[in-house]
């Protein structure tokens, strides 16, 4: 017999649903969206034939439908790896543990989750209003020093940490090929960074000088067998660590709307980002 999880590691509420989700197993569908902003998740759900669950507890808001004879579940995370860490979790346990006996169950449950969010990129030849895949993504966050090591190479996280001067390693994780392979040419491939900020740690300046100087220029002449880091953001590295820990199907998805080297901001951001969530359900919810 498993080990009973106790009430204070696997918090729920009254009603039996997951401590920050507000979430049941019943409310979930196998293929997640997810985005970043809560006002986002109506974006994806207009798209949706019907809407048969709606819930909101936080920053996480969930909508649950269906297009076609399809079920999908469209959910708002914030921002930051932490939030993500909270998200993969709780949805892991929605799956992989019986929450009434709290025993994790015997057979494993895979989940497709597919990140839905806005970007800025790091080369001059990667315009606004580009979508891009992250292959691979680096964390620059701490996340990881938590949980048990990765697997597979390493090699940007330690050329990161040669080139910036950190005192830990940053980790690499690659993504779903399962799911990358179903892309089409509306998508380039890219390797993102992971920052656990949106100010210094992606190397802006507003009245505070950040530590890392010409980080910027730093990270993206970084090369390591042909390939360069293409765009910044603050969740990917998480999603694919804690789903390659779980055992979940993980890709992202970018909508890039700054470029960091020329200085641009995307004017068309909205439709750059409905773009984003008309191509990749096209693609996915495919009858």
């Amino acid at each position: 017999m498993s080990r009973i999880i106790p009430e204070s590691e696997l918090i729920l509420n009254a009603d039996g649903s997951v401590y920050h989700l507000h979430l049941k197993p019943e409310n979930l569908a196998s293929l997640v969206f997810t985005v970043g902003d809560p006002d986002r998740v109506s974006l994806v759900s207009q798209y949706f034939d019907s809407i048969d669950f709606k819930t909101q507890k936080r920053e996480f808001v969930t909508h649950t439908g269906r297009i076609g004879d399809k079920r999908i579940t469209v959910i708002s995370t914030g921002m930051g790896t932490d939030n993500i860490e909270i998200l993969m979790t709780e949805l892991d346990a929605l799956v992989n543990v019986d929450l009434k006996s709290r025993q994790i169950k015997p057979d494993h449950t895979t989940l497709q989750i597919i990140r839905l969010g806005t970007s800025g990129s790091m080369q001059e030849n990667i315009p606004v209003g580009s979508l891009l895949a992250s292959a691979k993504a680096i964390g620059l966050d701490t996340l990881m020093q938590f949980y048990p090591e990765l697997p597979g190479s390493q090699v940007w996280g330690k050329h990161l940490k040669d080139k910036l001067s950190l005192e830990f390693t940053p980790y690499q994780v690659e993504a779903s090929s399962l799911l990358l392979d179903q892309l089409n040419s509306d998508f380039l491939r890219g390797i993102t960074l992971t920052c656990p900020g949106f100010y210094a740690p992606q190397g802006r300046e507003i009245r505070l000088r950040p530590k890392l100087d010409q980080m910027i220029e730093r990270v993206s002449e970084l090369e390591i067998d042909g390939e360069r880091l293409t765009n910044f953001e603050m969740e990917t590295a998480g999603y694919y660590a804690m789903g390659k820990l779980l055992g979940h199907e993980m890709l992202s998805l970018n909508a890039i709307v700054a470029n960091r080297k020329t200085g641009e901001f995307d004017k068309m951001a909205e439709k750059t980002v409905d773009t984003l969530i008309h191509t990749a359900l096209k693609l996915f919810m495919k009858k």
